[in-house]
């Protein structure tokens, strides 16, 4: 593989903003410059590049593919995280009212997992840090902590 010459910069800064536009109208801003980047260096690094006559179409269809790759990709995380967060949540926790739900949602992301799992799966502590990968004792931390925070917001609802 060849690094990409002054030339082949010259090509992307030329093209870089109509790239960056075109990508923007596939995937959205947020995700535009990694996509037009990932295209770009993937292009650029290509066996092709060197004989491609139309660099600009070139870099426009690698940017095509590059979106495209781009949103399977996170169809398939999206997909992936539902069936573990759909396989991880207790089946209990859909009996929950909609305001404990939503003091629930206010705790950090290992709190909220803690006491989800303590209460509605009945796990003891043990098993939550090996599920979780964390120590016992963050456990315990974790759901010190947000017991004391529900109970913050239990008071401050009940005022």
């Amino acid at each position: 593989m060849m690094e990409p010459s002054d030339e082949d910069l010259e090509v992307y800064l030329k093209y870089a903003s109509e790239l960056t536009r075109f990508a923007t109208g596939l995937v959205g801003p947020g995700d535009a410059p990694d996509v037009v980047q990932d295209a770009v260096l993937r292009a650029m690094y290509s066996r092709a590049w060197p004989s491609v006559h139309n660099k600009r179409a070139f870099l426009f269809r690698s940017v095509f593919n590059e979106a495209i790759s781009s949103a399977r990709s996170a169809d398939r995380r999206r997909r992936r995280e539902k069936k573990a967060a759909d396989a991880s949540v207790p089946a209990a926790e859909e009996e929950l009212a909609p305001e404990v739900r939503a003091m629930v949602d206010r705790l950090s992301v290992r709190q909220r997992a803690v006491i989800l799992l303590t209460y509605w799966a009945d796990l003891d502590p043990s098993a939550i840090a090996r599920l979780l990968r964390i120590s016992e004792g963050s456990v315990h931390r974790h759901l010190a902590r947000a017991r004391a925070r529900l109970k913050e917001m239990l008071e401050e609802n009940a005022i």
